[in-house]
């Protein structure tokens, strides 16, 4: 159907029902409710809020309802906010040429009234497109009500010969230019308190007031805003009149389960490194990664948001795990470079190796200042490590492992050891071949793959302190520490009293 390119021929679509006329919180409402009939998914790409915040969402959109997204830095809130544009219409028609997006059929500005009245059903229309009328303002201290809401502009006052409080010599701001859209606030508590005011009007009434003029433009907005609630609450730079006239509150989460968050990180983590020859890798080389790589590196993010030493209040972002599989690629990708291995495979010698990527992505407690960013990101990875083998050690007998360590066995090995190296070196150890066939790695598995899950399975009975290795990594029989009760009686043999000796020796026998 060819759309309408007049006044009058948009008239006539609209009368006959053809082309919807309706408000933004209409069109939103009305678009989720045929989806929902229809059985479609609203947000997808969104993973792990299907039970929690997208039935909330829905039910603020159904009530038409301002809302705002409250949660930790990585729970996708901007992702989710941007995701509305896809419940638009796919083009809306706007009075061409007007700065602000006016609808033909009841223009709000009075530039856009005049144009009506003057060409009547001539008045040319444009089609605005979904992706367009979506706007996002990250909030910082120095936006200014000029900037959200308009200001007076002298220069085109001169110009045009008209007064200042003409609405034709205003200079209009994100929020008008934003009609008949959505408009999304990120991070709302860092907007001044004055600014705050001026969405008053605009959440409430539906319109603006420019520079103390008797200049009123009722705006048609949705408008979204996200936020930490630690700023919400605690330090309360949300005034409290803009939060009462904001309708829902929605809070979002972390993934509550590893598979949701594998998921979330497979989807975003940039690991198929296709080169510009659509070729795997840059320089041929394709990647393989073992699943018990991806859930260690995304239990990382689970023990950190468990850990003592590790602030709460910040939040764990879901950009570790997303980060750190890239590095841990990397670093196989190197690995498979340096040796002429035509697939590179990550180790978790690799994960330990992608320590700056989790260094960065964790605020620390006093405590863990004093231990240091490296140790706890070495610790949190070792909890993972033994996490996950944990969940698959039921299944594996890895007694004659760790009794070869315990018969003095000692392996050296590291980040950069080839494929092959690595399996030569670990053949000797009794019965790791046949746990890592259990685990899926049996001799018709690569090299790259059988070497990773011979590895893991090292790393992960030293991660369960039954095997021990070192920092440059040499794994050997973990140290017995001496009966108590035999020390102390090597200290008293020191002893220059021979009676206080015999007696205490006495004692402990």
């Amino acid at each position: 159907m060819a759309l309408p390119t007049t006044l009058g021929s948009l008239r006539e679509s609209v009368a006959a029902g053809r082309i919807p006329h309706r408000s933004i919180k209409d069109e939103l409402r009305e678009n989720v409710m045929a989806r929902l009939r229809e059985g479609r998914s609203l947000f997808p790409g969104i993973i792990g809020f299907d039970e929690t915040v997208v039935p909330q969402v829905i039910t603020a959109i159904l009530s038409k309802h301002n809302f705002i997204l409250l949660g930790l830095r990585g729970q996708a809130k901007t992702r989710l906010l941007r995701a509305l544009v896809d419940l638009l219409d796919e083009e809306i028609p706007v009075v061409q040429g007007c700065e602000i997006h006016d609808d033909p059929l009841g223009p709000i500005c009075s530039s856009c009234r005049a144009r009506v009245a003057t060409e009547g059903d001539d008045l040319p229309i444009a089609w605005r497109a979904r992706e367009h009328r979506y706007v996002e303002k990250l909030a910082t201290p120095d936006v200014t009500i000029a900037d959200m809401i308009g200001d007076v502009d002298p220069i085109k006052a001169v110009r045009t010969g008209l007064q200042l409080g003409d609405e034709l010599t205003m200079h209009y701001g994100l929020l008008p230019r934003a009609n008949r859209g959505i408009f999304a606030i990120n991070e709302l508590p860092d907007l001044a308190s004055k600014v705050q005011v001026g969405l008053f009007n605009i959440l409430q009434e539906g319109d603006v007031q420019i520079k103390g003029y008797p200049v009123r433009l009722r705006l048609d907005l949705a408008m979204v805003f996200s936020a930490n609630p630690e700023d919400y609450t605690a330090r309360g730079k949300i005034i409290t009149p803009l939060k009462d006239r904001i309708g829902s509150e929605i809070r979002t989460h972390y993934p509550r389960t590893r598979v949701d968050a594998m998921t979330i990180t497979a989807q975003e983590a940039w690991t198929a490194r296709v080169g510009s020859s659509g070729s795997p890798g840059s320089s041929g080389v394709a990647v393989e990664i073992p699943s018990f790589v991806r859930e260690i590196v995304e239990e990382i993010a689970f023990q950190a948001r468990k850990d003592q030493k590790v602030d709460k209040r910040s939040g764990v972002s879901q950009r570790l795990p997303i980060t750190a599989l890239e590095s841990v690629v990397s670093n196989a990708e190197r690995r498979a470079l340096v040796h002429g291995e035509a697939t590179a495979v990550p180790r978790v010698s690799d994960v330990y190796g992608s320590l700056p990527t989790l260094t960065g992505k964790i605020e620390l407690e006093y405590e863990g200042e004093l231990k240091g960013a490296e140790d706890v990101a070495r610790e949190l990875v070792r909890g993972a490590v033994a996490t996950v083998f944990d969940g698959m050690a039921a299944s594996l007998e890895t007694r004659p492992v760790v009794d070869w360590f315990e018969r003095g066995g000692t392996i050296d090995l590291s980040d950069t050891t080839s494929a092959e190296d690595t399996l030569a070196a670990l053949d000797p150890v009794d019965g790791l071949a046949e746990v890592a066939t259990a685990l899926g790695a049996g001799p018709r598995a690569t090299e790259p793959l059988r070497a990773a899950t011979w590895e893991f399975v090292l790393e992960g009975l030293c991660a369960l302190k039954k095997i021990s290795r070192t920092e440059d990594g040499r794994f050997h029989q973990p140290a017995r520490a001496a009966k108590p009760t035999e020390r102390t009686l090597q200290q008293l043999m020191d002893d220059d009293d021979d009676t206080a000796v015999r007696g205490k020796k006495k004692y402990y026998n």
